[in-house]
């Protein structure tokens, strides 16, 4: 049975790039709600799937390290390197070799270094896209500190929380299972719907790893009852429906077309699904279309908007309308500019209950070096005084 890999157990099956920690925080990207893929299988390792392969990762102060696992049916690595599809075994024994021999022999390891290093390099592509690391995190933390002094304290506190740019399908239909739900229960439903209706890729220690479910599946007749089945309740429907909508009037490729129209545009056109409101839209168009400024509202960041910036959108009211959702959007991007999406995931990352003890822990080193700032003065006072 394979394993879930770790970096401590030795880093040659390990490939890595260069990547600041204030440029990038795995526990805060991957843990605050915007992707439901991912684990921590190790203490500081986190695996998960990406582009139809199985990965972990893992990050020292300046590196993203990661670790991709060979899908069922391919050629386990021999002596650290794979061998060419279709090639022989090697001979064995001392008989000599004739020249023929040893250079197609010399031409499967050419090969092979050749395929590796195309790999490595889509890959590492792949994760560099992933995480969107040609994006200058270090420049919008100061762009957003300098008009935003709330921004400025909690951004000291969460700094290298990224957005991901996600596959569009599997954005979209895991945040139609967000719908009245919390993280945790909506990570159990997109494993569930993995598990039963994705493509199996492989399985570490006790844990099977499916891939995301194509739209075609997702669009049979009989995945409502399925669904229903495993608990989606009235999610099962829209998740069918949607599928089947996309199919039959926009074709397979139509989300992936969206990432080059206008934002308004492409959230007008996600609303026309089932089950797809103007929160889950402005996820889907955040999240994995290109749509920078886009700001998903819900009654939590509502609250986010009264609690810490005196917002006045929706006074009195008691319920998230479509025109309350607009004002308190705009409000932010007009405070925040182009990547205002951004900055909104780092203000409702800070506000989530799992990363309350990052706070008080920043809390009370600030505590022990004022404290230990103030006995420092109070010690050369002193030693003032007696000279």
């Amino acid at each position: 049975m394979s394993q879930h890999a770790f970096l401590s157990a030795g880093a040659k099956a390990w490939h890595c790039l260069p990547c600041k920690i204030s440029e990038l925080r795995l526990d805060l990207t991957l843990g605050c709600g915007q992707t439901f893929r991912w684990r921590e299988t190790g203490t500081g390792h986190w695996t998960g799937v990406m582009g139809g392969r199985v990965w972990t990762l893992t990050q020292t102060k300046d590196a993203l390290w990661y670790h991709v696992y060979s899908p069922p049916g391919n050629p386990e690595p021999l002596n650290g390197q794979k061998r060419k599809a279709g090639a022989g075994p090697r001979r064995s024994g001392k008989k000599s070799k004739g020249r023929t021999e040893v250079k197609e022999e010399e031409e499967d390891e050419l090969d092979l270094e050749t395929l590796n290093s195309k790999q490595e390099k889509k890959e590492e592509e792949l994760l560099r896209d992933y995480f969107q690391l040609g994006v200058n995190l270090g420049d919008l933390y100061k762009q957003w500190s300098n008009v935003d002094q709330h921004f400025k304290i909690t951004g000291n506190i969460f700094t290298g929380v990224r957005m991901l740019r996600q596959d569009p399908v599997e954005c979209l239909f895991s945040f139609i299972c967000s719908s009245n739900n919390h993280i945790s229960r909506i990570q159990g439903m997109v494993e569930r719907l993995c598990n039963t209706l994705g493509r199996p890729l492989c399985k570490l220690d006790d844990t099977h790893y499916h891939d995301f479910p194509s739209i075609q599946t997702l669009a049979d007749s009989k995945v409502e009852a399925y669904l229903r089945d495993l608990g989606f309740g009235y999610r099962a429907r829209f998740l069918q429906q949607s599928a089947q909508l996309i199919m039959s009037s926009h074709g397979h490729d139509w989300l992936y077309t969206l990432r080059s129209a206008p934002y308004l545009q492409a959230r007008e056109s996600l609303r026309t699904l089932p089950g797809v409101g103007l929160k889950v839209a402005d996820c889907v168009c955040l999240m994995s279309l290109d749509k920078l400024e886009a700001v998903p509202v819900d009654t939590h960041v509502w609250q986010i908007a009264k609690r810490d910036y005196a917002c006045a959108a929706g006074t009195g009211q008691k319920s998230l309308t479509d025109k309350l959702y607009n004002e308190i959007g705009d409000f932010f991007r007009k405070m925040w500019g182009s990547h205002a999406g951004w900055a909104h995931s780092v203000l409702f990352c800070a506000d989530l209950k799992k990363f309350q003890n990052l706070k008080e822990a920043t809390v009370k080193e600030e505590k022990k070096e004022k404290d230990k700032t103030t006995k420092q003065n109070k010690k050369n006072t002193v030693e003032t005084e007696e000279d």
